[in-house]
């Protein structure tokens, strides 16, 4: 086996050559891959969240906003960039963390008043839901039609308008539900029906049928499991949707559109699952790339430099000779 490699680009070579021109403070690499995205929207979200995580430590968007301002993804991404900082900032605290919100959500109109028809706009303003854990903005109350607590679903439903069953969007509500509960049992209920619920929508070849696994590793995260964990993964609906998920959406997505973190779940979900021989199928197609979760936070062994991946590598272990292939 090939030594693991950490990478948030993957498979997606264009985007990695990206991030290395970002890192150096160039940002033409960022401004021609975003024009050959284009549309396709499910790409250019993705792309455009892990290069504004990269992008957040230095000013190369800013730059770029001032060498083309009429240039509507130099927007685009100022508004990306602006709403990391505001999350990083809300996470550590920072004194500054309201005034970058505030500067975050004006940064996000501006952008979608340039540029209306993208979808990823209406996701940045899903991504600041989560800061604001006492609903006070009236977007963040609006009643759900399916007994789901009050939360950002207009939000939700104006990004599903330009790009139905977005992943980001969608997680983005996992992660309000999970905000506005300070992760109590009550905020992973929520979590745990509003995965089920999506998967019987059917979002056909979308990674959004991975939610009930997500849910439950968050549940994991938290500590709220049992000694029969194991058992819930060969639950028919999980093993269902999880199955979905493998048929649905990892065989019938092309490589460079599968993130890593998404596959690295489907491939602990059909590990613990029982189904090895999927399972490899995954870890194979992953190759060289891996992802700390969710093998970091399901783990419970002793403790290790790296009890992850440690917990990774067993699993592969276990599931490639099934398939014929050595780990």
């Amino acid at each position: 086996m090939t030594q693991l490699i950490y990478h948030p680009a993957g498979h997606d070579d264009e985007l990695r050559m990206a991030l290395v021109e970002v890192q150096a403070g160039h940002w033409r690499g960022m401004r021609d891959l975003l024009r050959v995205t284009g549309a396709r929207w499910r790409l250019r979200t993705s792309r455009t969240q892990v290069l504004a995580v990269a992008a957040a430590r230095s000013d190369v968007v800013g730059v770029w906003l001032r060498e083309e301002p009429g240039c509507y993804d130099a927007w685009l991404m100022s508004a990306r960039v602006a709403v990391e900082r505001a999350l990083r900032a809300r996470k550590r605290e920072h004194p500054q963390a309201l005034t970058l919100e505030v500067r975050a959500r004006g940064a996000v109109w501006e952008a979608l008043r340039r540029g209306p028809g993208d979808p990823v706009g209406w996701v940045c303003l899903m991504a600041l839901a989560q800061l604001d854990s006492g609903r006070v903005r009236e977007e963040h109350r609006v009643v759900s039609g399916e007994g789901f607590p009050p939360g950002p679903w207009g939000l939700l439903a104006e990004a599903d308008r330009l790009d139905p069953f977005n992943r980001e969007a969608y997680h983005r509500v996992v992660q309000f539900l999970l905000a506005r509960g300070c992760g109590t049992w009550a905020s992973l209920a929520a979590v745990h029906d509003f995965g089920r619920y999506v998967t019987l929508q059917r979002p056909a070849g979308s990674p959004l049928l991975l939610l009930p696994a997500h849910a439950y590793v968050e549940r994991r995260r938290r500590g709220v499991t049992n000694r029969a964990w194991r058992f819930y993964w060969e639950d028919g609906a999980m093993l269902s949707s999880t199955l979905d998920a493998f048929h649905h959406w990892f065989r019938e997505t092309p490589l460079v559109e599968r993130s890593v973190a998404d596959s690295s779940l489907l491939a602990y979900a059909l590990w613990a699952g029982g189904r090895l021989r999927e399972a490899a199928e995954v870890f194979a197609a992953l190759e060289p790339y891996a992802c700390h979760e969710p093998w970091a936070s399901v783990y419970t062994g002793s403790s290790q430099t790296d009890p992850g991946e440690a917990f990774l590598l067993r699993a592969r272990a276990e599931s490639m000779p099934v398939a014929g292939v050595r780990p």
